[in-house]
């Protein structure tokens, strides 16, 4: 995605006040989530990858984030 705006000659559909709304704070948490990702990889090119013992294995995260996703979704008949 570019930063620059769209041209002048380019008629853009404005968006009802709660559809704005929802896009602001989907980019407010993206932007959020970013910022997180940003801090923990600057930890690691200043400190180093941190030891393995203290790492969760990324099948513990799996599982953990599907256990979730699944109480967030309702069952399929």
């Amino acid at each position: 995605m570019s930063e620059q705006p769209a041209p002048a000659d380019t008629a853009r559909q404005q968006l009802e006040p709660a559809a704005a709304d929802a896009v602001r704070a989907y980019a407010a948490k993206t932007r959020e989530n970013a910022d997180q990702l940003a801090v923990v990889l600057e930890d690691i090119a200043t400190n180093g990858l941190p030891p393995v013992d203290n790492c969760t294995p990324w099948e513990e995260l799996r599982e953990t984030h599907l256990a979730r996703l699944t109480r967030q979704r309702p069952a399929v008949a």
